[in-house]
Formats: C-alpha cells, sequence, structure tokens
C-alpha cells in the first residue's frame, strides 16, 4: 500500500532537512501487525538522531518518531489476539512518522476506546522514566515531600502526574509563570519558578524549605543537572534522595561528597530503558504496571499541542526550541486531538 512518511535521507544539525516522501508500504510479515498511525509523540532522541547526536542511529533513511498508537489494517500469518480495526499502542525506536507502519505483534498492545490516540501515543517514555525512577530508584512513599525539575516538560510532568498519585506532596519548578501554571492546575501543591533575574537557573532552596518546616525535600527528581543540582544538595532533607534523570541544562554537575556525608542521602542515577535491557523481567513487570496505569486512567498524559504529518518539523522545532508543555504529537490519517492543552 501506498503510504506517506517524514524521512530523514542524511545526518544533519538542521532537522529541516526531514522530507515528505511516498512510499509502498509492504504487506505486514507473519509475526507484524500493520497499524495505522493516528498519533505519534515527539521525543528529543527523535531530534538527536537526526543530528547524529543518539546512541542509537537507525540506518538511512529513516522516519523518527518511536511512539505512535492507531488502528490495525491487517495481520501477519502468526499472529493471534488482533484484528483489522483493533485500536493499539506501540513503540519502536523509530518509524513513527509515517501514515502507516509495520510492528512486531510482541511490541503492540491494545487501548480501551476512552483512551484517546494522543494520549495513548505520549505516556511510554516519559512515564516510565518518571515510574522507574520514583518507585524502583527513589523509593518514594506516601506523605514524603517530592521536588521535581523541569516540571513543565514531558518526564517532569509525567513525575507530578507520578508523584501525586503515589500520595507524595509534590513542589514543582521551571522557568515561567505561564507553564506552572498548568503544572499547578495539573495537580501540584507548589509549584516555583527557578529563573534568576539574570537568566540563570537556582534560587530555589529557600522556598523549598520554607514550604518543608526547613527539612527540605525527601525526595528530589533532577532531569536538569547543572546549578539546580548544586541547589538540590542545599535543601534536600536527611537522608534524602535525588535522582538524576539527565542534564538538559547541558552542564554535568559534581556532587559535594561533604553534604552527602552530613546530611547522609544518596544521589541515584535513573536510566529507565536500560533496567528493563538488564534485567528483562523486570521490564516487562513495570511495562504491564504502567500500561495499566494508563488504562485505569491514574495517570494522564498531557498534550499540549499537535501537528500534521506534513509540519512534523514544526513539532520538532516546537520541542527543540522548550516551548512544550509535557508533550507534542504529530497526527496522520486525518485525526485530530479532541482536547489539547
Amino acid at each position: 500500500m501506498k503510504i506517506k512518511t517524514a524521512l530523514a535521507h542524511k545526518i544533519s544539525e538542521d532537522i529541516t532537512s526531514l522530507e515528505l516522501v511516498e512510499l509502498t508500504l509492504p504487506a505486514p510479515e507473519a509475526d507484524e501487525v500493520q497499524i495505522r498511525v493516528m498519533a505519534c509523540s515527539v521525543n528529543f532522541p527523535d531530534i538527536l538522531m537526526i543530528q547524529g547526536k543518539y546512541q542509537f542511529q537507525p540506518p538511512l533513511p529513516f522516519a523518527p518518531g518511536g511512539e505512535f498508537a492507531g488502528e490495525v489494517i491487517s495481520v501477519g500469518s502468526n499472529v493471534s489476539g488482533f484484528k483489522a480495526g483493533d485500536r493499539v499502542v506501540s513503540g519502536t525506536r523509530y518509524g513513527g512518522f509515517a501514515e502507516a507502519i509495520n510492528v512486531p505483534q510482541a511490541l503492540v498492545r491494545k487501548i480501551p476506546d476512552s483512551l484517546a490516540f494522543d494520549k495513548a501515543a505520549s505516556y511510554s517514555t516519559a512515564y516510565m522514566t518518571a515510574f522507574v525512577a520514583l518507585t524502583i530508584r527513589g523509593y518514594l512513599q506516601p506523605g514524603e515531600t517530592l521536588l521535581v525539575h523541569g516540571a513543565t516538560g514531558g518526564v517532569g510532568l509525567a513525575a507530578v502526574d507520578m508523584g501525586k498519585y503515589l500520595g507524595a506532596q509534590v513542589i514543582a519548578t521551571g522557568g515561567t509563570d505561564e507553564k506552572l501554571s498548568i503544572v499547578k492546575a495539573r495537580g501540584a501543591d507548589h509549584v516555583i519558578n527557578y529563573t534568576q533575574a539574570d537568566g540563570s537557573l537556582g534560587g530555589f532552596r529557600e522556598k523549598v524549605k520554607a514550604l518543608t518546616d526547613g527539612n527540605g525535600a525527601d525526595v528530589i527528581y533532577d532531569p536538569v543537572g547543572g546549578s539546580v543540582f548544586d541547589e538540590s544538595m542545599r535543601c534536600i532533607n536527611w537522608g534524602g534522595r535525588i535522582l538524576s534523570i539527565g542534564f538538559t541544562s547541558g552542564v554535568w554537575p559534581k556532587a559535594a561528597v561533604n553534604h552527602i556525608l552530613i546530611k547522609q542521602i544518596s544521589v541515584i542515577g535513573v536510566r529507565a530503558g536500560e533496567i528493563g535491557r538488564k534485567d528483562p523481567a523486570i521490564g516487562r513487570k513495570n511495562e504491564e504496571t504502567l500500561f495499566q496505569l494508563l488504562k485505569d486512567g491514574a495517570i494522564d498524559p498531557y498534550v499540549c499541542a499537535s501537528f500534521p504529518l506534513e509540519h512534523a518539523v514544526d513539532a520538532m522545532k516546537m520541542l527543540e526550541e522548550r516551548r512544550v508543555v509535557g508533550k507534542v504529537v504529530v497526527t496522520m490519517n486525518g485525526y485530530t486531538p479532541k482536547h489539547l492543552g
């Protein structure tokens, strides 16, 4: 069948090099499910793969897009449990910026009619990071105080959502009051704008202490690094846990070991996907648990914007320029999300 897809034909710093083309998608192989894609979420690895900066590099040409949802078109001869018309979600490392895709059956899950395609396409990466960080690595307990940095981004807003589900008091930080108002409306107990007058990050430690009777946060979720990590070391409770998720600030901080010793705190690295690769059984259990939370409505991905496939570059630019709150999706086959923002 003929489909449209957005392909990267070369490695380029300029993501506008992505080109919309028409090609022939073959029938699914014996163990594959052919999916009509309705929505595909946009993640930073999509941009990094085009630029040749990601640890995994697909063979050229390739279509970005690793998380998508849609309807089954057809199935291979060995496939059972799926039929044409089933609503499904799937994930691969790339290929989702397309009107249709063939995916191994093992990577496909049915979704209920009540779950919108855009939300189904937006949960896996962000919420798996939050789930693994807060439950497996951070041991977040009901009643504890969770400080979430970068709370307006995809992994940050997922951590706010997951933290409230786990029964924590959540303090969320971010760079603009406008974005933080959305985070507050999404359930954060308190929000703090950590952007300083000179444009630097930090300056939240006294506010966190004031909100915690001087004790500091029990668990700190940090995808930012840099000065945000340094400040976090000064507003963490005795015996607290700092979860290092990433370094969106571009700066790799150095932990002050004397603070770690005196406050008896733990600095814990989190690579959610790597846990599943090292221990597939735990990985599968995590996936099942998280998917059940999604189906039950216990977690609710926030999608702020959508772009049709023809404007997939605009969706990636929005993410690259840090204008996204939560998630942005690319849509295909006439699908339009009903509730954005």
